[in-house]
């Protein structure tokens, strides 16, 4: 008999000991080994954990009589799927996260029971292979000096440069030279469906030697691509946040596209940043990190400007384009052409329509209004389940949230006063594509947002038909602002700059500047006249003014001495502490209690006098799926004593089963 150390996704921090029994004949069973899945029993249910240890003998660390001890119901897998490198990956999360063992790994890995022959990423063997592109003399020294090895310089780099800069080639052409070394490479981008043009260059230049893991695929799809990454089939891995975890034997190459985006953090545990694990795994392994984005984000553009990154620059675009010219539209004086459409943004969409031109009109607010509201007494209806008001869509004709995805039919009269005053304000993505097909009835529109999108593949379809000329003017949300290439756009219109600026969290101004700079860079990358509008009623805020002025360097320089005065990152570190319940008053009196219980422990943990226990109080978004949320920031100089204060809540504090404590290390976003 055997005594297995098994880890499973419970927020237990502890290994279970499970016996098992060889079988009679060994060739109908897979052996037991560390990294390889088990199935087992817990509690009541059957459960797949990972094994990471095998003993002839009961550990000592078991806390239970051998008779006690359950057996393993079956080895899952024929090799392990963990590799030593990514136990140690694990490991550091775990600690780094302040989450468990079982979680980390659970995070990391493939879900699949077994593995299909369909392949992860469909290669059509018809497409030409894409030769290498001449580099200009910026190019090349940027690919030089992210692939020399120099003791005495940072392995992490960045590579900043305006949009359609050639920032994607440099990354090719490095991951080129590392492959010739018969070393891997990883290559994040932000999400797969909204970067479907790197996805294709990398195919297009890699062919069958690349592999794409991404949320669309099957969990048996996904192990089958991991088993053919470990077998070195696939030497390029390309995908989103986890792909990070990627089993790449000799990996000597780890990209970070556009790494200024949000969806690089997981917003559920293990609540990490792909961005630091790839750092921790780089640093392991002596090897190069290459970070690129035309808008990096306020910490790392921190790091370029003391050192803690190799900086390397790209000036101009490519392509023959230039960059655009940006005209800002103050909407509290300028005439308006309907509700939401300037006259001089109608007028710059009739002469781009005239020449043949493309057009994208991006606002980042999905639904047709935003707001439905009492003109008698001022209510204005909230989700049942969340403390944010309902959205408008009048394709659907019912009110809906944008957070749990609750809708109603809009009432006929005031739920409070019983008034038929009652009305919209505000307007999303549905209300433009409205006023647009109105004053321009023979421009052919579509609209790319969540709403819009219901078949799978269907954002691949409408991106490559409005590519191609089929539509005259895209109108869309975020979706718009990320790695697209229109050769025929001329004019991006901005409906409304202010809709993030406003929010209650200091990464506010930072994601407002690199939306109207990202969607701005859309046009005009292969012709010098492109054009932007932005409308904004807060033309002289900083994010706003810096970006329509395309000054880049004034606005991280405004940024950092406002993040240095208010004392937030990179001049501090964060921890963020949610209480989460169904019952308000558990909520907050939990939150009270625990911070009672941080404030005795500051005095007990090595530097943590200077850490700032901020709160409780109400989350921004105080109750999201019926859920109320109370939160505690802790803020210090360094991140250890934030850190130990948090592990001496979450694994010594015994809390309400009703109350769930979220632990978020290095939040980007405290609402």
């Amino acid at each position: 008999m055997l005594y297995l150390d098994v880890i499973l996704n419970v927020p237990v921090n502890q290994a279970f000991t499970y016996s098992y029994v060889p079988p009679e004949s060994a060739k109908t069973e897979n052996k037991p080994e560390a990294g390889k899945r088990a199935e087992v029993r817990f509690g009541n249910r059957n459960m797949t954990g990972f094994i990471t240890g095998v003993h002839e003998t009961l550990p000592p660390s078991c806390p239970v009589d051998a008779s006690k001890i359950r057996p393993v119901k079956r080895i899952v897998d024929a090799e392990p799927l963990l590799t030593e490198e990514l136990f140690a990956i694990a490991r550091w999360m775990a600690d780094y996260y302040l989450c468990t063992l079982g979680e980390t790994v659970s995070a990391m890995l493939p879900s699949g029971r077994r593995e299909t022959n369909a392949g992860g990423f469909s290669f059509d063997s018809e497409i030409p292979f894409a030769q290498a592109h001449e580099l200009s003399q910026e190019q090349r020294d940027a690919v030089d000096g992210i692939l020399t090895h120099n003791t005495s310089r940072a392995q992490f780099h960045y590579l900043y440069g305006p949009t359609g800069s050639g920032k994607t080639e440099v990354f090719l052409q490095a991951a080129e030279r590392t492959l010739a070394q018969g070393k891997g490479v990883i290559y994040l981008v932000p999400e797969i469906g909204l970067t479907t043009q790197v996805i294709q260059a990398v195919v297009r230049r890699f062919g069958n030697t690349a592999a794409v893991l991404h949320s669309g695929l099957t969990p048996s799809q996904k192990l089958s691509e991991w088993r053919r990454i470990m077998h070195r089939e696939a030497r390029v891995v390309i995908g989103a946040r986890s792909a990070v975890f990627a089993p790449v034997p000799d990996l000597g190459l780890l990209i970070i596209d556009e790494e200024h985006d949000g969806s690089y953090k997981s917003g559920t545990t293990p609540r990490y940043h792909a961005r630091q694990v790839a750092m921790f795994r780089c640093s392991r392994l002596g090897i190069p990190l290459v970070m690129g984005s035309a808008t990096p984000s306020v910490e790392s553009w921190h790091l370029i400007q003391t050192h803690g990154l190799a900086g390397h620059t790209l000036t101009r675009r490519l392509a023959g384009g230039t960059m655009p010219l940006i005209s800002c539209v103050d909407l509290t004086k300028c005439e308006m052409s309907g509700c939401c459409l300037s006259d001089q943004l109608t007028g710059e969409i009739r002469t781009t329509l005239a020449a043949k031109k493309q057009v994208i009109l991006f606002l980042n607010r999905r639904g047709f209004t935003h707001f439905f509201r009492c003109a008698s007494c001022g209510y204005e209806m909230t989700c049942k389940n969340c403390s944010v008001p309902m959205t408008y869509h009048k394709n659907e004709n019912r009110l809906r949230c944008h957070y749990c995805g609750w809708s109603a039919v809009p009432p006929e009269s005031c739920p409070k006063c019983g008034s038929l005053d009652i009305g919209y304000s505000g307007f999303g993505t549905e209300y433009i594509e409205a006023e647009t097909a109105a004053k321009f009835p023979n421009a052919r529109i579509i609209r790319v947002d969540t709403d819009a999108l219901t078949k799978k593949g269907e954002l691949e379809e409408k991106l490559d038909s409005f590519r191609r000329g089929d539509y005259d003017i895209m109108l869309g949300t975020q979706m718009v602002a990320k790695g697209l290439n229109f050769p025929n756009l001329q004019l991006v219109g901005v409906v409304l700059a202010d809709t993030g600026l406003h929010l209650p969290d200091f990464r506010a101004a930072e994601r407002t500047f690199a939306l109207i700079t990202q969607v701005a860079g859309r046009a005009g990358r292969f012709f010098p006249d492109g054009r932007v509008i932005v409308q904004t009623y807060s033309p002289t805020r900083e994010p706003i003014a810096y970006a329509c002025a395309g000054n880049v360097n004034g606005f991280y320089e405004y940024e950092l001495k406002q993040r240095e005065l208010l004392g937030f990152p990179p001049f501090s570190r964060l921890v963020r502490l949610v209480f989460r319940s169904a019952d308000n008053n558990d909520a907050s009196g939990t939150a009270e209690a625990a911070a009672g219980l941080l404030r005795n422990a500051r005095g007990k943990i090595k530097n943590a006098g200077d850490v700032e226990i901020m709160g409780p109080a109400e989350c921004p978004v105080a109750k999201i799926s019926q859920n109320y949320r109370w939160q505690i920031l802790l803020r210090g100089p360094d991140i250890k004593p934030l850190q130990e204060m948090a592990r001496t809540l979450l694994f010594g504090y015994s809390h309400p089963q009703s109350v769930y404590i979220e632990c978020d290390v290095d939040p980007v976003s405290l609402l």
